[in-house]
């Protein structure tokens, strides 16, 4: 069995593919970040929901990639973990 890293790999070497795969790729930082930083706190989609005030769907929305956060929304999910918001511009990459 194939594993995803290798099948994403394969598919990028169409260009077509790679160019829609990077326009969406700081949306999938940004859900892999919130997942990430709620796990890492063993917290659940509910318990993070309770420490933000932010509606349980609304989180499993976001990290599903079905809504878009505003920085506003962003600023208090990183508050209920006891984290701070960072966002960086950062220089592209040459091909």
């Amino acid at each position: 069995m194939r594993k995803f890293d290798d099948f994403l790999n394969e598919q990028k070497q169409d260009a077509e593919i790679k160019k829609e795969y990077d326009n969406l790729q700081p949306e999938f930082d940004v859900i892999r970040a919130i997942v990430d930083a709620r796990t890492s706190q063993n917290l659940t989609q509910k318990q993070l929901a309770e420490k933000t005030g932010i509606n349980q769907a609304d989180i499993s929305k976001l990290e599903n990639g079905t809504r878009n956060p505003s920085i506003n929304l962003l600023k208090r999910l990183a508050d209920g973990m006891g984290m701070m918001l960072k966002i960086e511009f950062v220089p592209k990459q040459k091909v």
